[in-house]
């Protein structure tokens, strides 16, 4: 790797972009974790992210005055308390010397307690302008200005040609004339005609004969047809013993 030289009064720009997986030192709540960064005689704090937990984001920027011949810069996590003193989570020593080089860094360092066990992760984003090699294409700054986005102008349409080409149909006298010519007649049937129906010619009403003459019986019959009473039984009556 090529030496580094001449950083003395240049600016490190760092982003603090947040943490992951850090040690909870709470019990009964939500973390408050806040971040803290040292260089010589320069200290930095970000805000407190109120119930970060485990994952606190922060997107905070910082511009650090270089110093010849130091090229290492202390982050500690702490959680903030309101009553008592505050928890110390982990620290980490960050290197420059990529950046310093290469002009970009955007590595997460791990934190450690004061048992040097794992307790987390913190992301730094780092900007160094005079670098030996500028920042690759590829790299975005770490918080790049705001720029509204252009006026949308609407492109000119031109006017609307039609797909279709003059001459591409049949012309008019190709159709048929309207009304059409009359059909032939209709085949007539091969079932034979039916025959004339017979009238008949009405009867009066109500018949001749109508109303019916009373029917006339003398009563009592004649003796002829004697009915009432019976004549005497044959015989003697009483009837002999």
């Amino acid at each position: 790797m090529s030496s580094v030289s001449g950083i003395q009064g240049h600016i490190l720009e760092v982003t603090v972009v947040g943490c992951t997986k850090l040690r909870d030192t709470e019990l009964f709540s939500r973390q408050d974790p806040y971040v803290c960064l040292e260089y010589a005689n320069s200290k930095f704090r970000t805000r407190t992210c109120t119930d970060g937990g485990k994952t606190p984001t922060f997107q905070e920027k910082f511009q650090i005055p270089l110093i010849e011949g130091l090229r290492e810069i202390s982050v500690a996590v702490w959680n903030s308390n309101t009553f008592t003193a505050d928890d110390f989570i982990g620290s980490a020593r960050v290197q420059l010397h990529k950046v310093l080089s290469q002009g970009y860094d955007d590595t997460c360092w791990p934190l450690q307690t004061k048992n040097f066990k794992f307790a987390g992760e913190v992301k730094l984003i780092m900007h160094f302008q005079n670098a030996l090699h500028k920042t690759p294409a590829h790299c975005a700054p770490s918080a790049p200005p705001y720029m509204s986005p252009p006026p949308v102008i609407a492109a000119y349409a031109p006017p609307y040609a039609s797909p279709y080409t003059a001459g591409a149909y049949p012309g008019a006298a190709s159709y048929a004339s309207y009304p059409p010519p009359a059909a032939a007649p209709y085949q007539t049937s091969v079932y034979p005609t039916p025959l004339p129906q017979q009238f008949y010619a009405p009867q009066s009403y109500p018949p001749p004969s109508y109303p019916p003459q009373p029917y006339m019986q003398q009563y009592p019959p004649s003796p002829a047809q004697p009915y009432y009473p019976p004549g005497p039984y044959p015989g003697s009556y009483p009837p002999p013993y």
